[in-house]
């Protein structure tokens, strides 16, 4: 099976190439700005790399959210254009059980994406990816405060305690490439939140 896999949702985009169980092209890099003017040139690059054309993947996997809603709706475009054109399934992902898949000795890994004002994307994961703790929006001393020792923090944020996460990228594909995906047309962005214009005009 030949996969790709698009992650644009933190300033540390990611892009992999995979067939079976081997990642053949891999750019993981901070993008600051202008994700959605270089992230195209680096897929093709990665195409361009491989034996295969963009044409002969099987499953399209994208990181729907939670993170920047920029960045999400760069990748989400992307995925559901190509895989439109292509007549292929999308699997999305949540940015925080890919950041889960950090090795780690601890029990539970708890990732974590700054959502301002003392806010956390974030949700408790064990270290077979089974969800401890539902992704959500949390007040970041809530989240903190009953966790011990067992709790590794993750975080590509500069919060106090926390790792830099280390992506295990055949980890999620192994949990997840027997996903049924959805139609492109349905994939929508995770953004756990109300976008600031939203919040300022008191939609719910």
């Amino acid at each position: 099976m030949r996969m790709l896999l698009i992650d644009t949702t933190t300033s540390n985009a990611l892009v992999s190439i995979i067939e079976d169980n081997d990642i053949l092209y891999k750019f993981e890099s901070v993008i600051n700005k202008d994700m959605a003017s270089k992230i195209l040139p680096i897929i093709k690059e990665g195409f361009e790399s491989v034996e295969f054309s963009i044409n002969d993947i099987d499953k399209i996997f994208v990181v729907n959210g939670p993170g920047s809603f920029t960045g999400i709706r760069v990748g989400v475009t992307i995925a559901k254009t190509v895989a439109w054109s292509l007549n292929k399934d999308i699997v999305p992902l949540s940015s925080l059980e890919l950041m889960a898949t950090t090795n780690t000795e601890k029990k539970y890994i708890v990732p974590m994406i700054d959502a301002r004002r003392g806010n956390v994307f974030a949700g408790i994961y064990d270290k077979d990816l089974n969800i401890i703790k539902k992704d959500s929006l949390i007040s970041l001393e809530k989240l903190t405060s009953n966790l011990n020792e067992d709790y590794e923090l993750v975080s590509y944020d500069d919060i106090e305690n926390s790792l830099k996460p280390n992506i295990d990228i055949l980890k999620i594909i192994s949990k997840h490439k027997s996903d049924k995906g959805v139609n492109p047309h349905n994939l929508n962005p995770n953004y756990l939140k109300l976008t600031e214009a939203e919040e300022n005009l008191g939609v719910h």
